[in-house]
């Protein structure tokens, strides 16, 4: 399935009949979509499954096609390790295209962390002046979009924490307060882990650039559901695992080096992958591969690259690389209407949201909701839920639901009907 129709933005010279004609087209289009998604989806047979910011569960395409991995390694070695190579191609070319990057801008890496750690550590930092470098992060992320730019501390790099809202709104302004003419790079998360805030990337990265800095984006809980052009969105570095929103085992995911600030990001970590000449391993030459593949160092995750490969096939063909998706529609209306019954059943529902009213577009808002249910110990609730068959997490004292296009009215209803039940 291609890009859906611009329906709902239709000249203003048709009908109203016309126009609602073509909204009803778009909605059978999603319901499809939906649909197409959820049948491809073992995990349904069994779980109401709302746990995509932790692991996701993997398509059927992306089960067969690790399974077919298994086959040929275990009865014939490598012999078809020609094939597993194309499809770490084939995979660089879907990253590409997913977030509309040239496949020279994409390498191929094990998690999110890895990536991080390739611009944290690899960037050519100035320590030596009276004003060295600095770089800003939010002081409410996740440890691996934290932890490796507190390390550059060590080197003489200064970090900015820059304060977050206990909502989990984050202000684009305090960023910018934070940014002087000492700082080189700007690093946040799309989407909130915990508070499932979505930033603004085009007015972020406007800004960043705007002050003088390079931006780098953890993107693992937005990819997969939510659309990012880097042509139109100018950023410098992104990394994102497969194992979440896009559905793909864990251990393979991928990094975006601008091709702008490849030679100005050294590879630390070089091995055979990284040299022009990586199959010659005879040859005494040191050239380095002059694209984003210079960072992937040596032997692959094959297994995951393919299983990634195929569950990221299924989501563009669903569209989801576009800027009106079913992908991202279904998602946020799951969330309203998990939002809507959880309310309803007595919870206590949190989303970061920057106003109290939606706007049309859902512009920072995610599949992520937090919930307590008064007078209950959150993992008491969580073991309550997993005996019903249904998978939440908990996170920073709260449970965390985080819902997928492939999710149904069956599975909310599932969800609240379970916690109306403890909350009578």
């Amino acid at each position: 399935m291609g890009q859906l129709p611009d329906v709902l933005f239709l000249s203003k010279n048709l009908s109203i009949g016309d126009r609602m004609a073509g909204i009803a087209a778009t909605y059978e289009q999603e319901n499809r979509g939906r649909a197409s998604l959820r049948r491809l989806m073992p995990v349904v047979e069994r779980y109401a499954y709302f746990d995509h910011a932790a692991v996701g569960p993997m398509t059927q395409p992306a089960a067969e096609a690790i399974q077919t991995w298994v086959e040929q390694s275990r009865c014939h070695g490598d012999v078809h390790w020609p094939e597993w190579s194309a499809a770490a191609g084939r995979l660089r070319s879907s990253a590409a295209q997913l977030i509309h990057a040239k496949t020279s801008e994409i390498a191929l890496i094990p998690n999110t962390t890895f990536g991080i750690n390739v611009v944290a550590h690899g960037y050519r930092w100035n320590t030596q002046s009276t004003r060295k470098d600095s770089v800003v992060v939010l002081e409410n992320e996740f440890s691996s979009n934290l932890l490796p730019w507190l390390a550059l501390e060590r080197r003489g790099v200064e970090v900015r924490k820059v304060p977050v809202d206990p909502s989990g709104v984050v202000s684009i302004d305090a960023i910018r307060r934070a940014i002087d003419s000492t700082t080189r790079l700007v690093a946040v998360s799309w989407v909130g882990y915990f508070s499932g805030f979505r930033m603004d990337l085009a007015k972020l990265c406007e800004m960043v650039h705007s002050a003088g800095a390079e931006l780098f984006v953890d993107a693992i809980q937005g990819l997969g559901v939510f659309s990012l052009n880097s042509q139109e969105i100018p950023i410098d570095y992104l990394a994102a695992d497969g194992h979440k929103w896009m559905l793909g085992p864990e251990g393979a995911g991928f990094l975006f080096v601008r091709q702008s600030k490849l030679e100005g990001l050294e590879p630390l970590m070089q091995g055979w992958g990284s040299l022009q000449m990586a199959h010659d391993f005879g040859n005494s030459q040191m050239v380095l591969k002059d694209d984003a593949s210079r960072y992937e160092g040596g032997s692959a995750n094959h297994v995951g690259q393919i299983g990634l490969s195929e569950s990221l096939r299924v989501l563009l063909e669903l569209g989801c690389n576009q800027k009106s998706n079913p992908i991202a529609t279904a998602v946020l209306e799951n969330a309203a209407k998990i939002e809507e019954g959880l309310l309803s059943a007595g919870a206590s529902v949190f989303r970061a949201r920057s106003s109290d009213r939606l706007d049309g577009e859902w512009s920072d808002l995610s599949g992520i909701i937090t919930f307590n249910v008064p007078g209950m110990k959150p993992m008491d609730v969580r073991k309550k839920l997993l005996d019903e068959q249904i998978v939440v997490s908990v996170r920073h004292g709260r449970l965390r639901v985080a819902t997928h296009a492939y999710n149904d009215q069956s599975d909310i209803d599932r969800l609240v009907d379970t916690i109306r039940s403890l909350n009578p």
